[in-house]
Formats: structure tokens, C-alpha cells, sequence
């Protein structure tokens, strides 16, 4: 009942300029089908944060993660309905994921394994684990008939503490994994707070 989000979140995707610029004249972003995708397949995206955006893209570019290499770090703003959500800062929605861990594990001999991206990762970047969770609860879902989620929402605690004996990082962030394309209404540059463009 309450899994229906009722108004608009703005996200923000790290990319390429060359394929940012191309989204904001009309093309849509490509869905992740990674099998290290953190909430499963979709098209990822910060919630509320073009600075975090901005520093993913950044990482990619440092140590050439994902489909291809960055070039040049962009960030394209997106307008979401949530739709349908996922919203893993839901007590329910984390049972959810729960037992579809369960159900993985029931029906293979070897799990995934979560493991680092790139040299000096604490966070497990590369996320096999969780992605074939997410995987397996959509598909548990689709054969018994229920509604696919059109969005993942997930908080993560990421990075180093913010100050000694804090539970506040530095990369703590809210992540959107879009699966449903018709949920994103358009896409923006960002703008800074004094209204200038985010990036020229």
C-alpha cells in the first residue's frame, strides 16, 4: 500500500559528456545489465546529489569501470517517479530482499561473491551478490504474479568516517536504480546554488 511513492525525486547520473549531452537532446540512458550492479538491473542514478554524481564519474574514469571509459565526467539531472517502489528504507521491503537471499541460496550451490573494484575498495564496489538478490526477487515476484517494481531505492553507507567515532561517512548517498524507462519524465543540467550551470 505505501510502496507507491507519492511525488517526484530529482536524480543525477554520472556519464560521459559525449553521452550526456546526448541525453539532454533526447536520447535515454542505457539500463545497466552489469552482474555486479549494486540493486540489480536499471538505469542508476543519485538521489538529490550532482556532486556525488560528479565524483562517481570521476572514479570510473580513474580506473575505467563499467561498459566503457569516461573521458570526460558529466552529470545529467533526470526528473523520476519512483512509481512502484522498492524502497529499501522500508522495514517490509527489506524482508523482501531477505527472503529472496533465501530463495537464491535454496536454489544454487555457489553464491556470488560481493568484491572490490579496483585497488584500496572497503565497499565492495563490484556487487555480485547483492545484484543476483535483486534479480532473483524481481523474477520471484514476475512468477507469482505480482506487479514488477518499476524502482530500487537504497541509502548506503559509503566511504570513510566523516570524524572518529561517527557512523557518518563520506560517500553516504541515496541510490535510484530505474527499471521501468517510462518513470524518468526528462532530463536537466544542474545548476549550483547561485542558479550558474553546474558544469559549463
Amino acid at each position: 500500500m505505501y510502496q507507491q511513492l507519492p511525488s517526484f525525486v530529482l536524480g543525477f547520473h554520472g556519464c560521459d559528456r559525449k553521452i550526456g549531452e546526448a541525453v539532454l537532446a533526447g536520447d535515454q540512458i542505457s539500463p545497466s545489465m552489469n552482474e555486479y550492479d549494486w540493486l540489480g538491473e536499471g538505469a542508476y542514478f543519485w538521489e538529490s546529489s550532482p556532486e556525488r554524481a560528479l565524483s562517481y564519474a570521476r572514479l570510473i574514469k580513474q580506473y575505467k569501470r563499467g561498459q566503457g571509459s569516461i573521458k570526460e565526467p558529466y552529470v545529467v539531472g533526470a526528473v523520476i517517479d519512483l512509481g512502484l517502489c522498492l524502497n529499501l528504507t522500508e522495514e517490509g521491503a527489506l524482508h523482501e530482499l531477505g527472503a529472496a537471499y533465501h530463495l537464491l541460496a535454496a536454489s544454487t550451490d555457489v553464491l556470488p561473491e560481493n568484491k572490490p573494484g579496483f585497488p584500496g575498495d572497503t565497499d565492495n564496489l563490484k556487487r555480485f551478490l547483492d545484484c543476483a538478490v535483486f534479480q532473483s526477487l524481481h523474477s520471484a515476484r514476475e512468477m507469482v504474479g505480482l506487479k514488477p517494481y518499476h524502482s530500487v531505492r537504497s541509502p548506503f553507507l559509503e566511504g570513510h568516517a566523516l570524524y572518529p567515532g561517527t557512523s557518518f561517512r563520506q560517500e553516504t548517498h541515496i541510490q535510484l536504480c530505474v527499471r521501468e524507462i517510462n518513470c524518468i519524465k526528462g532530463y536537466f543540467r544542474p545548476l549550483n546554488v547561485d542558479g550558474t550551470l553546474f558544469q559549463p
